[in-house]
């Protein structure tokens, strides 16, 4: 399986961290009242996420993460003669 480049040019506004969690009783779920962790907005530019920031009044910071480079494979070169390693079931 190889991982794509899909959903990956979206900019992405997650709510910090809210560390007022419970315990449920019964269960030992962890609980909470605060619905925005539960929350994540997707933009197409990073100008769109920062003028929705701005006008409904929430401090911001931009975390930019680099792509990382994706070698092309096919199911062929599990039987490659030129494998690091020996293939086995």
């Amino acid at each position: 399986m190889q991982s794509g480049y899909k959903k990956t040019k979206n900019w992405i506004i997650e709510f910090s961290f809210d560390s007022s969690l419970n315990k449920d009783v019964l269960m030992g779920w962890n609980s909470s009242s605060n619905t925005k962790k539960q929350v994540k907005l997707t933009f197409d530019s990073l100008e769109d996420a920062k003028s929705w920031c701005i006008k409904n009044s929430f401090n911001f910071t931009i975390e930019d993460q680099s792509l990382k480079n994706v070698k092309g494979k096919n199911y062929a070169s599990n039987f490659s003669n030129n494998r690091r390693t020996s293939w086995t079931h």
